[in-house]
């Protein structure tokens, strides 16, 4: 089991590569942050970047979400069609955030349980550390939901 939220899927399509990147193009825009008024454009599904056969791309959110999953994907071409690889991680600000916070917990339930000698107080910090571990194993898992009802709606139509 990875030690941050992560998961991988294999996609093929009978579209060629260049028509799945061309639809994924068309849902997805290259966003400058700064800008106001061009991140409020709408219609698109995704924010990222495209190279040749690869690209990076996170959900379109209104409000900031700590645990969005950032899409790596990679696209070959087959004889009838294409293949997709998809790799679904945390993006590294939100995976340093949660090594930290678990990494503090830790290490207050290892003061207060050897140190200080305070058992409840060691229980305590471990259960929130392993409650906001599981909180972002469990809204990443929803958030990637979302993004492969796109996916899979971009390559069945």
């Amino acid at each position: 089991m990875p030690v941050f939220p992560h998961q991988s899927e294999v996609l093929v399509s009978s579209y060629n590569q260049d028509e799945v990147i061309g639809r994924l193009n068309q849902v997805t825009r290259d966003v400058n942050f700064l800008d106001y008024e061009a991140r409020k454009a709408n219609g698109y599904s995704f924010n990222g970047t495209f190279e040749e056969d690869r690209f990076r791309v996170s959900l379109v959110i209104d409000k900031a979400d700590s645990f969005l999953p950032l899409i790596k994907g990679k696209v070959e071409s087959t004889p009838i069609g294409c293949i997709l690889f998809l790799e679904y991680r945390l993006f590294p600000s939100s995976a340093f955030f949660l090594a930290f916070w678990s990494g503090v917990t830790l290490l207050m339930a290892l003061f207060f349980g050897f140190l200080a000698d305070k058992p409840v107080y060691a229980v305590l910090s471990l259960a929130f550390g392993l409650g906001n571990y599981l909180f972002a194993w469990f809204h990443f898992k929803r958030k990637i939901k979302v993004s492969q009802k796109i996916f899979y709606g971009l390559l069945n139509n």
